[in-house]
């Protein structure tokens, strides 16, 4: 049945259409997804098993070809920035999608809006999201609204917030705002009502308000975060600290800019719970998770075996468009991407790569890796003593002095990850791409989850050091691979450790 239907997508290159469209996929529905900007879809690992359609909500005209054949659409699209029009900007492409999707025939709009009381005093984003909602209904298509509060998962710009301020700060200073009653909800729980949505005819033309297990304050968010990562944090209210300053403070101690912060924080001032229960009548059967097990699954992609799959969107683009060096923070996740063409088949790559640690050696800065295993040995942790299991060969599980293998493809990619005693989690990848029969792309990708301030403060510091060991090990494993050429032989590791 679902294969017979053909779904629209909007917003996909966003937080939540961008985990709806595999979701869909999955249930066996034909996917089809509707971009402004198609470049932004490169790297998604769905990107071939849907029908993209360049267009945009704003231009009428790019709609048609879109909703056609279409027998439900998700509408995922709001504007985040508080500034100018874009209340008027939000309408205006809500009613033009209502109106296209009337004339094309579509039986249903799903929205995702916000969760509050309509009676209440909401901010202004809080009012907008409603009204949107409103704007989608005028054209007569029936529209299933589900409105939610703060939606827990890695990505979230409202979850971002409670993730970097928690993690950065010991001592917080709390504005009132802090203290409002919220129903957070995980994203995998939202993602379940929206599903869901599409084969529960009830749902149509109804408002659906959802939420999660716990009503809790955003202190409480905050705290609830701090448990699960095992850090002691102190909330000091104050009398006064208005939203703007507060987005200011926001826009400093974290990646959301302030343009964003401030109507998430507007929206803070009133108190977004689930009022009525018409969403356990419709979907009895989802039952929303706890804010703590929402955070710790939110957290879950810091685990190595879920590294490729929550971080390769951040990390994929055009071979013409990757600088020599790119440093990025994505999710939480601090990484560090460096690349070198090398001169010999991407297979013969990869042979020269897999076969340092142990008895052999590394290839660059031997006596330093040495040095920081001893140190690593004085702090009660594993140290340099384990070597490897083979010289030449890697299977998932080897140690490889003081790194463990994460994942393996072979002729391809080799994962490690750090077990030193480190004030968070580290890994190293190392990639093989073939460019042609004679040549290939080295990359090589450090990354770093730290646990509080004190993880930030051990990168940056040491970024530095780290720069000049990881560059130059990139260095050697491309020299040595072109010297060996396709029957790579054991090589010696620098021994004066420079």
């Amino acid at each position: 049945m679902t294969a017979e239907r053909t779904i629209l997508v909007t917003g996909a290159t966003g937080y939540v259409g961008g985990r709806l469209v595999p979701r869909l996929l999955q249930e066996g529905y034909r996917v089809r997804v509707l971009a402004r900007d198609l470049a932004r879809l490169q790297g998604r690992s769905w990107i071939d098993e849907v029908e993209v359609v360049q267009g945009n909500v704003l231009d009428a005209g790019t709609l048609p070809p879109a909703m056609a054949g279409v027998d439900g659409a998700y509408y995922l699209i709001h504007s985040m920035n508080g500034s100018g029009d874009f209340h008027e900007r939000d309408l205006l492409a809500a009613r033009q999608f209502g109106q296209a999707a009337r004339d094309a025939g579509v039986q249903r709009i799903i929205y995702l809006g916000g969760l509050g009381d309509p009676e209440a005093d909401l901010s202004k984003h809080l009012q907008s999201r409603q009204q949107t909602g409103q704007a989608l209904q005028e054209a007569g298509v029936p529209v299933t609204e589900l409105r939610a509060a703060v939606i827990v998962g890695s990505g979230s710009a409202s979850f971002e917030m409670i993730r970097y301020l928690t993690e950065h700060i010991p001592v917080m200073v709390c504005p009132r705002w802090v203290y409002t009653r919220i129903q957070p909800i995980g994203i995998r729980d939202v993602l379940a009502y929206l599903v869901a949505a599409l084969d529960t005819p009830e749902s149509s033309g109804e408002v659906i308000e959802i939420g999660g297990a716990d009503v809790l304050t955003y202190g409480e968010m905050m705290l609830g975060y701090a448990r699960v990562r095992g850090l002691r944090r102190l909330l000091l209210p104050v009398p006064v600290l208005t939203p703007r300053l507060s987005s200011y403070w926001v826009h400093w101690m974290t990646p959301i800019p302030a343009g964003i912060a401030r109507p998430l924080i507007e929206g803070l001032r009133n108190e977004v719970i689930v009022r009525d229960d018409k969403a356990r009548q419709l979907f009895s059967h989802i039952e929303p998770v706890d804010y703590q097990t929402a955070v710790a699954r939110a957290l879950e992609r810091l685990d190595a075996g879920r590294v490729e799959t929550a971080w390769s969107d951040a990390l994929t683009t055009s071979r013409g468009d990757i600088a020599p060096v790119v440093l990025m923070v994505q999710d939480g996740m601090i990484m560090e991407r460096r690349e070198r063409k090398v001169g010999v088949h991407a297979d013969d790559l990869y042979r020269s790569f897999i076969r340092f640690g142990g008895d052999r050696g590394w290839p660059y800065m031997n006596g330093l890796w040495r040095l920081r295993g001893a140190l690593d040995r004085l702090l009660g942790g594993v140290g340099f003593r384990r070597g490897r299991r083979d010289p030449d060969d890697v299977r998932v599980g080897d140690a490889i002095d003081f790194w463990r293998v994460e994942e393996v493809k072979p002729g391809r990619l080799l994962r490690l990850r750090a077990e030193l005693k480190l004030p968070g989690q580290g890994w190293m990848q190392l990639e093989s791409e073939p460019i042609d029969k004679t040549s290939s792309l080295l990359v090589q990708t450090a990354f770093f989850a730290p646990k509080g301030l004190l993880g930030t403060l051990y990168w940056y510091l040491l970024y530095p050091f780290h720069s000049l060991i990881f560059s130059g090990l990139l260095r050697k494993f491309g020299e040595q691979a072109e010297s060996l050429g396709a029957q790579p032989q054991v090589y010696a590791a620098e021994s004066s450790g420079t």
